[in-house]
């Protein structure tokens, strides 16, 4: 039986328009598309609240074996962060909060996640990607992880896990954008599919582990995060993050906001 919303799951339904989707299929599938293409699907904070209400949603629901992260287009999961939304101090905090706290959960969430990295995944999106297990790489990838030129203390958590230390000082310290080649051969993804068809290759890894006993994927998943300790070097690094926008100079707003 196929569940779907675009709100937060759980809460009374907002007055603003939804951001995102989530929505559950027969075989156990939650799949959450980012929806705001105008803005190349920019991270605000109403996105970030309804992300955690999705991941609150798929952790507690028994009948969910696999989260797959997507958007509603093939044109980019996300720009990253977005930084024309206007806040005051506390705002930015707040938002800077909330990052860490999704980024906490989909590297903790207990049961396999896969991303579709399709066009941009930048910055925040680039960061949700690598938090998940697995990810495929769309052919019009574009993979960028900005934290030197924003002066952002994000990232080593993750990545040098994910790719190793050399190539996690090169892609972080660079800020350099990479194609799905090269993303392939670092292992930023584990497979690369056509553009348009990005998300259905993720749903069909997603089923792959879909099949196997949930009991067992979640032995194996705790096993494998204890090895590493990238539960905790993440939390740590998000409490950096949040200290680093709360008392030093925080994510960067355009002239005119």
């Amino acid at each position: 039986m196929s569940a779907e919303n675009g709100g937060t799951p759980g809460t009374p339904e907002s007055s603003e328009t939804p951001v995102t989707s989530y929505s559950v299929d027969e075989r156990g599938i939650a799949l959450i598309r980012l929806n705001r293409p105008k803005a190349r699907n920019a991270i605000n904070t109403q996105m970030l609240v309804e992300l955690l209400g999705h991941l609150s949603a798929a952790r507690d629901d028994e009948a969910v074996r696999v989260l797959v992260f997507s958007s509603s287009d093939n044109l980019g999961l996300s720009a990253g962060a977005d930084v024309r939304e206007e806040l005051d101090s506390e705002g930015k905090v707040h938002r800077m909060q909330l990052f860490a706290d999704l980024y906490d959960q989909v590297v903790a969430f207990p049961k396999p996640t896969v991303a579709a990295c399709h066009g941009d995944v930048v910055g925040g999106g680039a960061e949700i990607a690598v938090a998940c297990d697995m990810r495929v790489g769309g052919a019009n990838l574009r993979m960028r992880f900005p934290g030197a030129a924003l002066g952002v203390p994000v990232g080593p958590a993750r990545l040098v896990t994910l790719c190793g230390l050399a190539a996690a000082k090169y892609l972080l310290l660079s800020s350099r954008t990479i194609g799905a080649d090269e993303a392939l051969r670092m292992g930023l993804v584990n497979r690369v599919a056509p553009a348009a068809a990005t998300e259905d290759s993720a749903l069909a890894l997603a089923t792959d582990a879909a099949t196997h006993p949930p009991e067992a994927v979640a032995q194996l998943k705790r096993m494998l995060h204890e090895w590493d300790d990238i539960v905790g070097r993440s939390a740590t690094e998000g409490r950096g993050q949040v200290e680093w926008q709360r008392s030093g100079p925080g994510l960067p707003t355009p002239p005119g906001n």
